[in-house]
Formats: C-alpha cells, structure tokens, sequence
C-alpha cells in the first residue's frame, strides 16, 4: 500500500471519529508527539501533550456537540486537504459554527503539522 493510501485511510477513520464528536480520541490516535497545529495566523501550538491539553480546555466549554461534517477531501503526496464544519452548543447556551479548511501533514501514519483556515 502506498503512502497516499495509507493517508487516505487514516483520514477517513479520522474523518469518523471527529463526526462522532470523538476529538480528543483522534488528537490521541493522529498527533505525533512533536506536532505543530496552527489556528488561522496565530502562533503555532507545539507538542501533542499541549495540543491536547488546549483542546480539552476548549471542549469544557461544550455544552452540546451538534455536529462535524467533512467534505472535499483530497490526498497529494503526504498531505491531506479537507472543508469541515464543525457546530455546537457552549454551556453558556452560545451556539457556535465554525467552518474551516485543515491541511495536515502527514509522516509514517501520523500528523506533524496542522493547519486550520477558518470562514
């Protein structure tokens, strides 16, 4: 199997658990340990641990998860392209919807670095 097989494979089990709300399961599963995830132009998160530490924080926040729904998936070499929209509840009764564009790169089946554009 080639590299950009095994990239889409792993993107769509990605792809599913996001869809399922399982956020901090994926991190666990994709993120290599010296990743690098980028939000829009802000300054780089560095370090799985980190990454996953913020995003817990932020899930905190989340009263109720609606949805998170990815299309336009593309694979070119090690790098992987997706849309997503992600939609949801905070627990001070805010409803939220991001829609974005995530770019990854990808090494020996894992994510080095990550970037999200957001609309």
């Amino acid at each position: 199997m080639s590299q950009q097989s095994n990239i889409e494979e792993n993107l769509k089990d990605l792809l599913s658990l996001l869809s399922k709300g399982q956020f901090i399961e994926a991190q666990e599963k994709y993120l290599s340990d010296d990743v690098t995830l980028t939000e829009g132009n802000d300054t780089p998160k560095a370090g799985k641990a980190n990454v996953i530490a913020q995003e817990k924080e932020v899930l905190s926040g989340v009263g109720e998860f609606i949805r998170y729904e990815a299309s336009n998936t593309a694979v070119n070499g090690n790098v992987s392209f997706y849309e997503g929209v992600m939609e949801y509840i905070q627990k001070d009764g805010v409803h939220v919807k991001v829609e974005q564009t995530v770019v990854d790169k990808w090494e020996n089946g894992k994510i080095v670095s990550e970037r999200f554009y957001h609309a």
